[in-house]
């Protein structure tokens, strides 16, 4: 197995940090990549402002679960706690995995420095050295030289990733600029971050960002919500957000509070079910038997109370969120719009999805009738248990159609 080795201080993890482990993945065929944050650089003294060590492995999570399953971080040098030396990581990496190649990955700067570290005989020893090529600068004759220097030296391998994109991002710069967007600043930090890694730097109001999480813009608060969830989740939400707004405009329902229920449906779909059924019991939500052992069910009610209690939002979007799972009898519009929109967005692929998105169109209720039949059916064919929310609201219906 091939194994690339990114450290780095992250702090935070922006495009440019991505955008090299991408290519690296790509270029060099890595079977495995992972990600490694340090504790403290030994090279730097952590700014005034940084994130702990813990923050900046959650950012660094976050943008591994970007780069696909390939990737992943590892808290190696934060568990080691002081200075982070490469040489104890990568024989560390070494021993854990004695049979693969490993890959340290670094820039331009470090790869012609790295004799100079600190028992770099060591890491050429256990690892092969990856130098991103990044600018103009970087030129063929210099990137040759030290690997012939290093190869004489050290017996060193080394290869070269040549970066076809560029973000000239410094971290420092970056904290900077997302300090400034609070007070008047006129660049926008978010086009240089992966969108839940700025979430959370937002949610924990990091680098000197002040957002008030009751008052949030749509994409503040798009941010924070893909933020708590998985990358794999995002084109549902993204798609859930677009058709939600769609059938409100249709369907005369206010299309901004279609818009943040759908931004916040799921942004609590990864918690497991202690957490799930922690904060029920802090915001007073009643679940009965079944909901207290299945997970499935309780993303919609504490999706609900933190776009209640800690969004700000009214309580026809928390009444939305609250049941876009199981349905209500007595739904309203907004309720109905959002439920078919988490049912049937661009993604969604199963039978009898096309007529639903051509139903939607025509009659909200029978829509509604069609989609609750459909998950009806495959429950019963699973041998799952049907809510009585959902057959109470297919009765419903049914009954108001007659």
């Amino acid at each position: 197995m091939k194994i690339g080795i990114y450290g780095g201080t992250f702090d935070p993890p922006h495009l440019g940090h991505m955008e090299a482990a991408r290519t690296a993945l790509e270029q060099m065929n890595l079977d495995r990549l992972i990600i490694i944050p340090d504790c403290e650089p030994p090279h730097k003294d952590l700014a005034e402002e940084a994130a702990t060590p813990q923050q900046r492995l959650e950012m660094a999570a976050l943008m591994a679960d970007g780069l696909g399953p390939r990737a992943e971080v590892s808290d190696l040098e934060i568990r080691r706690e002081g200075k982070s030396y490469t040489a104890d990581t990568v024989e560390a990496l070494h021993e854990t995995f004695p049979e693969d190649e490993l890959w340290l990955l670094m820039g331009t700067d470090m790869f012609l420095t790295v004799q100079n570290w600190y028992q770099p005989e060591r890491i050429f020893q256990y690892a092969g050295v990856a130098a991103f090529s990044r600018s103009e600068e970087d030129t063929q004759a210099l990137f040759e030289e030290q690997s012939q220097y290093l190869a004489e030296t050290f017996h060193a391998r080394t290869t070269v990733v040549n970066l076809p994109k560029v973000t000239e991002i410094a971290s420092r710069d970056l904290r900077r600029m997302l300090a400034s967007e609070w007070t008047g600043g006129n660049v926008d930090p978010a086009q240089y971050l992966w969108t839940p890694v700025y979430g959370y730097i937002l949610r924990e109001k990091l680098f000197g960002t002040q957002a008030d999480l009751r008052h949030l813009s749509d994409k503040h608060l798009r941010a924070i919500s893909y933020s708590m969830v998985k990358a794999k989740r995002l084109p549902h939400i993204k798609g859930t957000e677009e058709t939600a707004v769609a059938l409100a405009k249709f369907w005369g329902v206010d299309p901004e509070k279609a818009r943040r229920a759908a931004i916040l449906h799921d942004c609590t779909k990864y918690w497991d079910l202690e957490t799930q059924v922690a904060a029920c019991d802090k915001y007073g939500i009643a679940l009965d038997e079944l909901e207290r052992v299945s997970v499935k069910f309780l993303h919609a009610k504490t999706g609900a109370a933190l776009a209640k209690y800690v969004f700000g939002e009214p309580d026809d979007v928390y009444d939305a969120i609250f049941c876009h799972t199981t349905g209500k009898p007595g739904m309203t519009k907004l309720d109905k719009v959002l439920y078919l929109a988490d049912y049937m967005e661009p993604s969604r692929a199963f039978d009898g999805v096309e007529e639903l998105r051509r139903l939607v169109w025509e009659d909200l209720d029978q829509a509604m009738i069609l989609g609750l039949e459909m998950t009806v059916e495959e429950l019963r064919e699973r041998g799952a248990v049907v809510h009585q929310n959902t057959q109470g609201t297919l009765d419903d219906l049914r009954r108001k159609l007659r």
